[in-house]
């Protein structure tokens, strides 16, 4: 099967007549539903989940009806459930449905979270983007796709189709690369003033597209300013498991830039860091492995080192890659003796970061198994 993948694959335009044929073949299945909703597609390298989640909450606080698909879930009006497909963008049919669901539920937004490996699979076809967001730009994906210029021109593709509305951070380093193919008009936002729960520098820009959106569409600065100090954020995105005596966070950061937000937003507040990561394995960004040791020796008083999703690759092979940019860290491939050794070493006043899976809910393993998983409830359990 996997010589016949790679036959198909390396026949030009076969791949991409294929998934845009399948995206067509949805939507036409279903009526083309988004010319019924409001759509909203949030797209960058990191997150887009926390955007996507608390531009649901304002719009909600202002009595609009939502329907959601993002990393963590698929919701339609009340309707909520885990996104169990392991995709982000799921493929076939998923996303058509999803929207015809929302549209039967009269629901007047939809918010999607748009991934480059979906854009490049066509999944982004025949669906009217009314706004679409880029949060931040930074390597990732990149085996998926070949390079990081490939991984950015699949994120430019959605600004190339959406007509309208075009948010993008001022700030970022490739905006300007974003505003010259964006087709529908440019709305520029930075990071937002407003007071809100979420820690980190980094959630100020988040707060500042969701703020940014909402405006246009016409939300009261007032429901914003309630909404935004409402929002405590999302189970794995800089989630406080223990404040006092020492803090223990879990966070989903899992490349360079955003494993340096995490830190550089710890940095001033703690006595010591005391780190817990790893790796993805599977061939999945190799290059970021021994870059995020050099991070984590940067900012960590303490590192540990652990398996993550190994997939098919020695856990250990992983550790040692990482260890290459941290040679004093230790390395514990059981991650719940990782976890557990952390916790023991944190002292008051200290912080214990653990990132890399977040909210997932399993590891990957070889023979492509999966073991059931809870960074925060490993974390419940040691305390």
């Amino acid at each position: 099967m996997s010589f016949l993948r790679k036959i198909f694959y390396s026949i030009p335009g076969l791949p991409w007549l294929y998934h845009f044929s399948w995206s067509f073949l949805g939507a036409a299945v279903y009526g083309f539903p988004s010319k019924d909703i409001f759509v909203i597609g949030i797209t960058g390298t990191k997150g887009k989940t926390t955007v996507i989640e608390l531009l649901n909450h304002i719009l909600e606080v202002a009595g609009e009806k939502t329907a959601v698909l993002s990393s963590i879930k698929v919701k339609v009006g009340n309707k909520e459930d885990k996104n169990k497909t392991e995709t982000t963008m799921p493929g076939r049919f998923f996303i058509q449905r999803f929207l015809s669901q929302a549209v039967k539920a009269d629901c007047r937004y939809a918010i999607i979270e748009v991934t480059s490996e979906g854009i490049s699979a066509n999944r982004h076809r025949f669906i009217k983007w009314d706004v679409v967001g880029l949060i931040n730009l930074a390597p990732e994906h990149i085996e998926a796709h070949g390079s990081f210029e490939k991984y950015k021109e699949a994120k430019l593709k959605l600004f190339k189709i959406a007509k309208k509305l075009c948010f993008i951070n001022k700030n970022d380093k490739y905006a300007e690369e974003f505003e010259r193919v964006a087709q529908g008009r440019v709305v520029w936002f930075r990071k937002s003033e407003l007071k809100s729960k979420l820690m980190g520098e980094f959630n100020r820009y988040n707060v500042g597209m969701a703020e940014a959106i909402t405006k246009e569409l016409g939300v009261s600065e007032k429901n914003i300013v309630k909404a935004v100090l409402e929002f405590s954020g999302i189970p794995g995105r800089m989630e406080l498991v223990q404040k006092e005596p020492f803090a223990v966070i879990v966070d989903y950061a899992h490349t360079p830039d955003s494993l340096r937000a995490v830190y550089e937003s710890l940095a001033t507040k703690y006595k010591k860091i005391i780190c817990v990561l790893g790796s993805a394995g599977g061939g999945r960004d190799k290059w970021k492995r021994v870059e995020m040791g050099k991070i984590a020796a940067e900012y960590g008083d303490e590192i540990i080192l652990t398996n993550e999703d190994s997939y098919n690759e020695e856990p250990e092979d992983i550790i040692e890659e990482i260890a290459q940019g941290c040679p004093k860290a230790q390395k514990i491939v059981d991650r719940e003796e990782a976890i557990k050794t952390a916790i023991n070493l944190a002292q008051p006043g200290d912080v214990v970061i653990i990132t890399g899976k977040g909210s997932e809910n399993s590891i990957h393993i070889k023979g492509g198994k999966t073991i059931d998983w809870s960074d925060k409830e490993t974390v419940l359990k040691n305390l």
